[in-house]
């Protein structure tokens, strides 16, 4: 199955370990709020790591969602790692095995994140068992 749409995304910066050796890092909370094939709302932290190259850094998040994927309630977890090497970006978006609660247990899937005119956009491709 696949899952395509938009959401709108909330960071609130953690303040910083004032580590000399952490100067590079960071912590965010994140907040979405997914719309069109999954309609549902998401919290959760992002470590980062910046450079002193312009264009490359990278994260990884984990972060819940809850609410209703082509009309199944329930919820997963999502695992997010991403680079960005002097402008191109790479990512990674699984859900974390046995996450699917309600009606998405036992859920797979890997999501995509695009950002085209300052809007985030999602392609979710997934699996679910069987109803019974």
């Amino acid at each position: 199955m696949i899952a395509n749409g938009w959401f709108d995304v909330k960071l609130t910066p953690l303040p910083p370990d004032e580590r000399p050796e952490c100067a590079m890092l960071g912590t965010m909370l994140i907040e979405k709020q997914f719309h069109d094939d999954l309609e549902a709302t998401s919290a959760g932290r992002m470590l980062t790591a910046g450079t002193d190259v312009k264009g490359s850094a990278g994260y990884v998040a984990i972060e819940r969602v809850s609410g209703k994927l082509h009309g199944r309630n329930g919820s997963f977890i999502l695992q997010h790692s991403g680079t960005l090497a002097r402008g191109t970006p790479q990512q990674s978006i699984t859900v974390v095995p046995d996450s699917g609660a309600g009606e998405l247990t036992g859920l797979v899937g890997t999501m995509l994140i695009i950002i085209a005119d300052g809007k985030h956009f999602y392609r979710f491709d997934y699996t679910l068992p069987e109803s019974s």
